[in-house]
């Protein structure tokens, strides 16, 4: 089975972007969202959080890791 990037909704603090990225890379989800606040700092906040926002809308949702009763409850 091919590899995808996705978002894992189950997973996340934001969104699941980042756990989503981590689980692609296989790196662990932690030093993908250090690494982001990282870049959030250094660049201003302003491109990154651009990126995030558009990674969201772009992302599929992983749907083997996806509940619809886990939204309702949030």
């Amino acid at each position: 089975m091919e590899k995808q990037l996705t978002r894992l909704p189950n997973d996340e603090i934001i969104f699941g972007i980042c756990s989503g990225i981590a689980k692609y890379l296989c790196w662990d989800k932690t030093l993908v969202r250090i690494i982001f606040v990282f870049l959030f700092l250094v660049t201003g906040i302003f491109p990154i959080a651009i990126l995030y926002i558009i990674a969201y809308f772009i992302m599929p949702v992983d749907n083997s890791s996806y509940n619809i009763n886990d939204d309702i409850i949030k």
